[in-house]
């Protein structure tokens, strides 16, 4: 999955709609498209990724995971927030993706990220994280409460995960109905994993935002 989308495991790029053919992780078959929608310079006006960001209480020092990264989207923002003494931890399962973050890392100067190869999908921070972000990923795990139940066990005490994805219904861009995870849908599974609402973001067009801390 890349998600900021894949098979049942990290989740599909960050946006944009895809196209009907696709490879093994569920992402679709012409990588260069979807590279280029990940990193469309006008997603930001609809993604809002520094306000989604800040909904991760990120302070220096920190440690962060993305999961789902694609080509960090999000990845070096998170970086940007945690500064050097800081660690961010991008899990992906597609390997081009990775290497396109890591370029893009090492292009900005940044020393304090890890790219991760999750094979399988449900990856997990390799050590206790203050922050995890999901965006656009969720449709991609079989058993979404379970999975978010593990990574709420990766959480520091105070730490927040964070999850992003697509209203239901027909908006302008985002993938298709069946991948998306209707915002009441989310509730339910982020409550059956035992996880309640700390903050919601309200200022996306098309998506919905919600901070999460263990109930």
């Amino acid at each position: 999955m890349t998600g900021h989308g894949h098979g049942h495991g990290h989740g599909p790029r960050h946006g944009g709609h895809h196209g009907h053919g696709r490879d093994h992780h569920g992402n679709p078959d012409d990588f260069d498209t979807y590279l280029g929608r990940q990193l469309d310079p006008e997603r930001d006006a609809w993604q809002k990724p520094d306000e989604v960001v800040a909904l991760l209480h990120l302070r220096p020092g920190a440690i962060a995971c993305d999961v789902g990264a694609g080509p960090g989207v999000f990845t070096l923002r998170l970086a940007r927030a945690v500064g050097p003494s800081g660690r961010v931890h991008a899990l992906d399962v597609d390997p081009r993706m990775l290497a396109v973050l890591e370029r893009r890392v090492r292009e900005d100067g940044l020393a304090n990220v890890a790219a991760h190869h999750v094979p399988g999908g449900r990856g997990l921070p390799p050590e206790p994280a203050d922050a995890v972000l999901l965006v656009n990923v969720l449709h991609h795990f079989r058993d979404p409460s379970a999975y978010l139940r593990e990574l709420a066990g990766r959480l520091r005490p105070g730490g927040r995960l964070v999850n992003v994805d697509f209203h239901a219904g027909d908006v302008p861009v985002g993938p298709p109905a069946d991948q998306k995870v209707s915002r009441e849908a989310f509730l339910e599974v982020a409550a059956e994993a035992g996880l309640a609402v700390a903050e919601e973001l309200r200022s996306l067009p098309y998506q919905y935002a919600f901070a999460l801390a263990p109930a």
